[in-house]
């Protein structure tokens, strides 16, 4: 079964990639969603039995590499945390498939776009059943290689291909890191296998190394290694600039990598090598300042952004950001809670901003918007779905997670962890405003929009809407039914079991009513007060802005990150590029390799040309003169 459930989409990539042509494009995208879907079923069975069984597995598929202390097998492993990876991974997937089915009814490129999908899904579902760091390394490039095809699938637009290549080039930062993590587990364990390296971390813990004229501990420098490469893949706070223009790919893109794929592997890497988090205090930190960072400077960012995408795309930036200081605070399981319960609700609302994009026909700008609840009833409901769920209303799936690591982190104890708490929740307050904003200036208000009339608005077609009402439910009811699985009593010897390690038990503590209550209170009261803002009395907020003009745009271009790395990176790259290019290339390695040899041969093929002149007493004069060279010669000698 698992074997069916990891290959069908890659069996779907090549139907679609290689016979689409031939099978045709309805047909492509039949086949495509169909394959994933099945996994996803499959993925609920194997959930299933992991949590009523006890089921674990480690299947073989081949050896994969045998070279000298280096054994590597292609693996397929089955735990905990693997198993709530498969789910999220293969639902989130099959919806975005049949989504696509309407989103891109028009588009030329309808099979390519199904094939890139499908191997998306299957390079991420080859990173989450590994079972040794190199097979997790080859997902990991193969969901970074797929982004770059996603993101620039337009590749007509100048801004796609842009987006495309800054995504891979930043990414390629953080999996320098990991490549080298990788590295220094090889050689400190002598191998590259979870189970051997994690059971050896107890004896190196102490081990220091020398590296660059700094000693350290060797487990700090893998950890701190291992983190950047989840930085650059979560896109996390100094990674994080590739986000934000990822948005300029195809809609069921941005709901794929900001769900249930790309980014989820940064935390999925930190939860799954908790055995060597665990004895990094140092690192742990780091996670928990990187994340709580995130959080909040994503959060300030979205309150004035005024694309629909990128508002998302930086509200799953400031998401990420609770996952990470949650990890950091030692409560990977509240983590994996939280990324399960977003993968909901955010591909819900990137899902509802498709339709709304698609109903606007390609506008994506919310001061372009407004007034249209009415016309797009159904979209309006399930994004408020997604918006309350997100927001963390009570009793809604993020209300469940969201309020737990903001407990968990406060219960810590220390100067982090407290940090962290107080930081999340202005933070929730921040996500609530942005959130209701999006809401409020796309269905209410004034219709805002020149350039179409709200005559023509209409709803998106059912092949579009279906996935939104099962990821509504969701975001409802995936907080309630799964909090003790993942978070409740002992679920760290009923369920995850050795899938996550905890060195210190988490406390079990009573946090204070004010923690408990405070920030639903705000979720609950933002409601009324963005209302009153964003549609009652719009003269407000354009008096804020008025008055804060600088803070405003400061948080409009995005800190200036955009402006900084271009000033500290960019510039100077290209500048020594082209002193390479000018000086280098073309002044010494060309005059004096490859053009300096072909034009010396020239210029002596010039030269001796001149001897074929055509007239027969030259080459008579020569024969002469060569002759009593030759004689002279013989009577010298």
């Amino acid at each position: 079964m698992e074997y069916v459930l990891v290959f069908l989409p890659l069996l779907g990539a090549i139907l679609s990639g290689f016979f689409g042509r031939y099978i045709g494009d309805r047909n492509s995208e039949i086949i495509a969603s169909l394959l994933v879907s099945i996994s996803a079923l499959l993925s609920f069975i194997i959930f299933k039995d992991v949590i009523f069984n006890n089921y674990e597995n480690n299947l073989v598929i081949l050896s994969w590499i045998s070279s000298g202390t280096l054994e590597v097998n292609w693996s397929i492993k089955v735990d905990a945390v693997s198993s709530v990876m498969l789910v999220v991974v293969c639902l989130i997937s099959s919806l975005v498939h049949i989504y696509s089915i309407g989103y891109m009814s028009h588009d030329p490129h309808k099979t390519r776009f199904m094939a890139y999908l499908s191997l998306f899904t299957f390079a991420m579902l080859m990173l989450v059943t590994s079972d040794n760091f190199l097979q997790l390394f080859f997902g990991w490039e193969g969901v970074g290689l797929c982004s770059y095809f996603l993101i620039g699938f337009w590749f007509k637009k100048d801004a796609a291909n842009a987006a495309a290549i800054k995504a891979f080039l930043v990414n390629r930062v953080g999996d320098f890191a990991f490549a080298l993590g990788i590295f220094l587990i090889f050689y400190l364990f002598g191998t590259v296998n979870y189970n051997e390296v994690f059971s050896q971390i107890p004896q190196i813990a102490n081990q220091e190394i020398y590296f660059i004229g700094i000693t350290s501990k060797a487990i700090d420098l893998i950890c701190i290694l291992l983190f950047i490469g989840a930085m650059g893949k979560s896109a996390q706070f100094l990674l994080h600039t590739w986000l934000p223009d990822a948005m300029e790919g195809p809609t069921p893109v941005s709901a794929l990598i900001h769900a249930a794929t790309m980014v989820t592997a940064g935390v999925f890497l930190v939860v799954r090598c908790s055995p060597i988090f665990e004895y990094s205090q140092l690192t742990l930190n780091i996670i928990c300042i990187v994340g709580m960072t995130t959080a909040f400077f994503a959060a300030t960012v979205a309150i004035v952004q005024n694309d629909i995408k990128k508002i998302i795309a930086y509200s799953t930036c400031s998401q990420l950001g609770y996952m990470f200081f949650a990890a950091g605070v030692g409560a990977y399981n509240v983590a994996m809670f939280h990324l399960f319960t977003h993968a909901f609700f955010k591909a819900l609302l990137f899902l509802g901003s498709g339709s709304v994009i698609h109903s606007f026909e390609d506008e994506q700008d919310i001061r372009n918007m407004g007034g249209v609840w009415k016309k797009l009833p159904y979209t309006w409901i399930l994004m408020i779905i997604g918006t309350l769920a997100l927001t963390g209303f009570p009793f809604l799936s993020g209300y469940y997670s969201k309020d737990a690591i903001i407990e968990f982190a406060y219960l810590k104890g220390n100067g982090f962890g407290t940090s962290a708490a107080y930081i999340g929740i202005f933070t929730a307050l921040l996500t609530a405003i942005y959130s209701w904003r999006l809401i409020f200036k796309t269905f209410h208000g004034n219709y805002e929009n020149k350039k179409l009339k709200i005559e023509t608005m209409h709803e998106s077609p059912y092949v579009i809407l279906i996935p939104l009402v099962i990821l509504a439910i969701g975001s409802i009811f995936a907080g309630f039914f799964f909090k003790e699985l993942f978070i409740g009593h002992n679920s760290e010897d009923y369920f995850w079991k050795e899938s996550i390690k905890f060195l210190l038990p988490l406390s079990s503590d009573h946090s204070p009513y004010w923690i408990i209550y405070l920030t639903p209170v705000i979720v609950v009261l933002s409601i009324p007060i963005s209302y009153y803002l964003f549609v009652s009395n719009k003269n407000i907020t354009k008096w804020l802005v008025n008055e804060n003009k600088p803070l405003y745009n400061f948080l409009l271009n995005k800190w200036y990150f955009d402006e900084l790395y271009e000033y500290i990176f960019v510039i100077p790259s290209k500048r020594l590029g082209s002193f390479l290019w000018k000086s280098i290339d073309i002044k010494i390695i060309d005059r004096f390799g490859p053009d300096g040899i072909s034009n010396l041969i020239k210029k002596i093929s010039n030269k001796a040309v001149k001897f074929q002149s055509g007239y027969i007493y030259q080459y008579a004069f020569i024969m002469l003169v060569g002759f009593s060279a030759f004689l002279t010669y013989l009577i010298v000698k």
